[in-house]
């Protein structure tokens, strides 16, 4: 049985790298979803994945699969989306939600016509749903940078970002770090859905954000419990994702995020503060 869990990693590199590729983005993309989360933009991560496409897909144009014109046409994507649907919020009567939303279904139509034009559907496959096998030593090399930059820039914006998404008024109105945190964090959220785009693709790179976060929200009541949890989540959703793929011949990324999803059903109906355990406890309450 212990050579059935750890068998592939040995004799294949590819699934060593995959396996260190999920990890890096387990402890850089996940704790940017904890935050997502608690301030509520959930949703804007789905948007921000979606509107890198069109870089992405710029730079495979210029150079092909090159991981650095895609990754710099992807940051520079997600940046310029970020930053016009913020312009438009405050200058016209639209919300921010609704520019945002606006501005990543152009990106997402804009990147998918590139990349069917100027390839095939292998190509776009590959561009929305990611290779994770296929990661090479320079791609690693990316993902573990971007792990790097975002443990550093979260240790120093930790205190403002947790006092922004408590009462980001108040934070405001006593320091003039709101607007550092706000943007640093903005930054961060998309460099790491570049990061992950390289694995698991445009359409999949969020799910190793939220769905770890949402989950550990039933189980975990505070910030560093609910990001140690949520990482833990994601590094054995990596791990079993890979596993799957491997032994029941799924593509990896999909079965990734499935397992995730599997997590996240498992925590709505039977963590501390899941349906059934919620139930379960009210119906003792009852009895005694």
């Amino acid at each position: 049985m212990f050579d059935l869990l750890i068998s592939p990693f040995i004799e294949f590199s590819f699934m060593r790298r995959a396996l260190v590729g999920c990890f890096a983005l387990a402890l850089g993309a996940t704790p940017i979803g904890i935050f997502l989360m608690l301030r509520r933009m959930s949703l804007m991560g789905d948007a921000m994945a979606h509107a890198i496409l069109p870089g992405a897909a710029f730079g495979y144009l210029v150079s092909g699969l090159s991981v650095g014109a895609m990754t710099v046409g992807g940051v520079v994507a997600g940046l310029t989306v970020a930053i016009l649907s913020g312009v438009v919020a405050r200058v016209t009567v639209l919300r921010e939600d609704a520019s945002l939303a606006a501005f990543y279904l152009i990106s997402l139509a804009l990147g998918v016509l590139i990349v069917s034009i100027s390839g095939n559907s292998i190509d776009l496959l590959h561009v929305l749903f990611g290779s994770v096998l296929a990661l090479d030593n320079i791609t690693l090399l990316l993902i573990a940078s971007i792990t790097t930059i975002t443990a550093i820039a979260m240790s120093l914006i930790y205190r403002p970002l947790v006092m922004e998404c408590v009462d980001a008024g108040y934070l405001r109105s006593v320091s003039g770090l709101s607007p550092v945190a706000h943007f640093g964090f903005l930054v961060l959220v998309v460099i790491n859905l570049v990061g992950g785009f390289h694995a698991l693709g445009t359409l999949m790179a969020v799910g190793i954000m939220i769905l770890p976060a949402a989950a550990a929200r039933f189980w975990a009541r505070n910030i560093g419990s609910m990001l140690l949890t949520a990482v833990v989540m994601a590094l054995l959703a990596g791990y079993v994702g890979l596993l799957l793929s491997y032994y029941v011949g799924v593509p990896s990324g999909p079965a990734i995020i499935l397992v995730l999803g599997f997590i996240y059903l498992f925590s709505i109906l039977f963590a501390r503060d899941g349906v059934i355990t919620q139930r379960l406890r009210a119906t003792r309450h009852l009895e005694a």
